[in-house]
C-alpha cells in the first residue's frame, strides 16, 4: 500500500516538511479507519499543484508513491526534478488539451481525466496500452470536465477497443455531502458493472465519505501539505 510503509529518499534527509506530511497522513489513516475501512486498501494520491518538488519528496518520504498534477508544465518540471525517486507514479489530474497529448504521454504514467472520444483516438494513436481513467461529471456545470454517467459505458468500451488500459473511474464530487454521497455511490455501482477496480474519488473535504462508498484512491493536497500558496512558477 502506498500509505503504509515509510520510505526514505536516497538523496534527501527526513525534512521538517516530510515529518509534517507523515503526521497528517497518520491522521488521514485514523479517519479512514474510523469509517470502518482498512486504510491499507486506500491509496493516497498527493496533489502537489502549486507546491514545488520538495513537497513531492516529503510525500515520498512519508510513504506516498502516487503524485497527481493538474498542470502539464508542473508535471514535467517536478518529474524531472524527482527522477531519482524509484517507483513513483505520476498521475495527470487536469483537463486534457488535445495539442498537448504528445507531451502528456511523455511524462504521465496514468491519465485520470479522459472524457471524450477524440481524446481516446489521439492517445491511442500515440501510445499502445496507455493507462487511463475515465473522468465522470455528475454536476452538469459547464466548467466541469468529465463525461456524463450515461456516456461512460461507451467510452470505456471504445477505449478498451482502442488498446488503452482503462483502470477505473475518477470524479470531482459536487458540493454538499448528500450530493457527493450520491455521486460516489453511483460511480461505485457503475465501476462494478463495467468490471473496473479503481475508483479515484474523494478529496480533502469529502474523502471520508468517498472511502465509505468504495474509493480505492483519494486525492489530497491541502490536507497533507497545508494551504496552497501562489501559483507554481515554471523555471
Amino acid at each position: 500500500s502506498s500509505v503504509a510503509p515509510t520510505m526514505t529518499s536516497p538523496t534527501s534527509s527526513d525534512s521538517p516538511l516530510s515529518q509534517h506530511v507523515r503526521a497528517n497522513l497518520a491522521e488521514v489513516r485514523r479517519r479512514i479507519e474510523s469509517r470502518g475501512v482498512d486504510p491499507d486498501r486506500v491509496r493516497v494520491v498527493a496533489i502537489t499543484k502549486t507546491f514545488d518538488a520538495s513537497a513531492v519528496r516529503a510525500a515520498y518520504e512519508a510513504g506516498i508513491t502516487r503524485v497527481g498534477e493538474n498542470y502539464l508544465d508542473e508535471l514535467e518540471v517536478k518529474r524531472h526534478a524527482c527522477a531519482d525517486l524509484a517507483h513513483l507514479e505520476w498521475q495527470y489530474v487536469g483537463a486534457i488539451q488535445s495539442r498537448k497529448i504528445p507531451r502528456l504521454l511523455e511524462c504521465a504514467d496514468l491519465i485520470t481525466t479522459l472524457a471524450r472520444p477524440k481524446e481516446i483516438d489521439l492517445i491511442a494513436q500515440r501510445r499502445d496500452a496507455a493507462r487511463v481513467m475515465i473522468q465522470v461529471d455528475t454536476t452538469t456545470l459547464a466548467q466541469r470536465n468529465g463525461a456524463a454517467l450515461s456516456e461512460v459505458p461507451s467510452l470505456v468500451a471504445s477505449a478498451r477497443e482502442s488498446g488503452l488500459v482503462v483502470e477505473g473511474l475518477m470524479t470531482v464530487a459536487p458540493l454538499g455531502l448528500h450530493e457527493a454521497q450520491e455521486t460516489f455511490r453511483a460511480l461505485a455501482s457503475l465501476a462494478a458493472e463495467l468490471d473496473l477496480t479503481e475508483l479515484s474519488m474523494g478529496m480533502s473535504d469529502d474523502f471520508e465519505l468517498a472511502v465509505s462508498e468504495g474509493a480505492t484512491q483519494i486525492r489530497l493536497g491541502r490536507l497533507l501539505f497545508g494551504p496552497r500558496t501562489a501559483r507554481f512558477i515554471v523555471p
